[in-house]
């Protein structure tokens, strides 16, 4: 009998634990550690920021759902791992011992990195839905209120797609309360160019997402390095390609919303073996880590370098295709440890991405994620809104059902119309 803890039940974390349900033996046991016992749909943030969703609506009891499945929850949440003892340390103190342990935490939040940076600063997040109910209360006082806004991501951020989303949600928003004129609108970003997102572009992003700013009249400022955040004003500093200062902008606000820079949180930082100067779980192309064999990690929390050299720090994302596409490899990998064979699949880390712009949005595939690719595609449409909308539908119905099953590739390549890419999913190496 063997003990597997999942740590950390966000998105990859809960599709990790129905996978590798799916691949136990009978008598082998799974846990799930996190903070607190409610899953929240994070693409659905942006929308509770403008009163498009409620939290109760995109937020899942995890306490049933996994007891259904007979997985054990453990909602203290770790306060740290002790990987040379095979044991999780929680936040009261108990321990959790385990054979293997899949960190699946996603990021630390970087906000004191900058002066005035976050919610409990001067500007809106919606990293959580918790920040996302904070930001609605803000944009609400925004439309009462009409004035400059500001939104984008700091040096150091990973997650681009969010930002540009939540820019065009926001704007949407502001033409259905009547008071868009009265709102000038900036972004701000690290990329290089708009539409870079970590990923160097996929397809035309470029092209298709200045295109829309500038039909919406949105204007931006990229290799924005963002040096401090006053109550009514951010402070950016433009760069050339070497980093040297181009122009110095103080950009006032009555809302602005910037996304962090991500960490690896407190419970894995600093590990020798484990993590990276940034506290990013190292791991090996079966998801494993080379100092601790019977630790994996997928998601956010994991390692992976930059695309190119920019002159500000720009992250790579991972997409929610290619955390389910680490989750598949890691729980077949785990699976054959448990019968006592060598790990052997290897997650594609494919990307397949819907960003919602409230009533349009750009959807894109990048095969692999990181260049050179097979696939560069990007495309913009109506339909993309509705696809996001029943993607989510979709998403949260089989989390409640706890369906041990890929979410993604049954339902996003359909509405996308390149099911094919369905047989390339999981590749495997001898």
């Amino acid at each position: 009998m063997s003990h597997i803890v999942v740590l950390g039940a966000g998105l990859g974390g809960v599709i990790m634990a129905y996978e590798m349900k799916a691949r136990l033996r009978r008598d082998d046991r799974l846990t799930v550690v996190n903070l607190g016992s409610t899953y929240s749909f994070v693409p659905s943030n942006p929308w509770v920021a403008v009163g498009w969703r409620q939290p109760e609506e995109i937020s899942v009891d995890l306490a049933s759902v996994l007891g259904q499945r007979e997985i054990a929850l453990r909602p203290e949440g770790a306060r740290r791992i002790h990987p040379r003892d095979n044991r999780v340390e929680l936040n009261d103190g108990s321990f959790v011992d385990y054979d293997y342990l899949i960190v699946a935490t996603g990021p630390d939040l970087a906000f004191d990195e900058i002066p005035g940076l976050g919610p409990q600063a001067h500007t809106q997040s919606v990293c959580q839905t918790d920040h996302a109910v904070q930001a609605r209360a803000a944009f609400d006082r925004l439309v009462k209120a009409p004035g400059p806004v500001v939104i984008g991501a700091v040096q150091g951020a990973s997650c681009f797609g969010p930002a540009y989303e939540f820019a065009f949600i926001l704007e949407t928003a502001l033409r259905n309360a009547r008071v868009r004129d009265r709102v000038p609108m900036t972004f701000v970003t690290p990329e290089p160019y708009i539409g870079h997102l970590g990923l160097d572009g996929v397809g035309d992003t470029r092209g298709l997402i200045e295109s829309a700013m500038r039909d919406r009249h949105i204007k931006w400022i990229t290799n924005a390095r963002t040096t401090r955040i006053e109550a009514d004003r951010i402070f950016v500093e433009e760069v050339n390609g070497d980093g040297t200062v181009k122009a110095a902008h103080e950009l006032p606000f009555a809302f602005s919303m910037l996304l962090p820079a991500f960490r690896g949180v407190p419970a894995v930082h600093g590990i020798e073996g484990l993590t990276n100067p940034r506290g990013f779980i190292a791991i090996d192309k079966h998801q494993r880590n080379p100092a601790f064999p019977n630790v994996f990690a997928i998601g956010v929390c994991v390692a992976i370098p930059p695309v190119g050299k920019t002159p500000l720090a720009v992250g790579v994302p991972k997409t929610g295709f290619m955390i389910e596409s680490m989750a598949s490899a890691t729980a077949e990998n785990i699976a054959s440890l448990l019968k006592g064979e060598q790990p052997k699949a290897v997650a594609t880390w494919n990307a397949v991405c819907l960003a919602d712009f409230g009533d349009d949005g750009i959807a894109f595939v990048a095969q692999p994620q990181i260049p050179p690719r097979n696939v560069n595609w990007s495309s913009q449409g109506l339909w993309v809104h509705a696809a996001k909308v029943g993607f989510e539908k979709y998403f949260l119905h089989k989390v409640r059902q706890g369906k041990a099953e890929t979410f993604y590739e049954n339902l996003v390549l359909d509405m996308l119309g390149i099911r094919k890419l369905k047989d390339i999913h999981m590749e495997t190496a001898g």
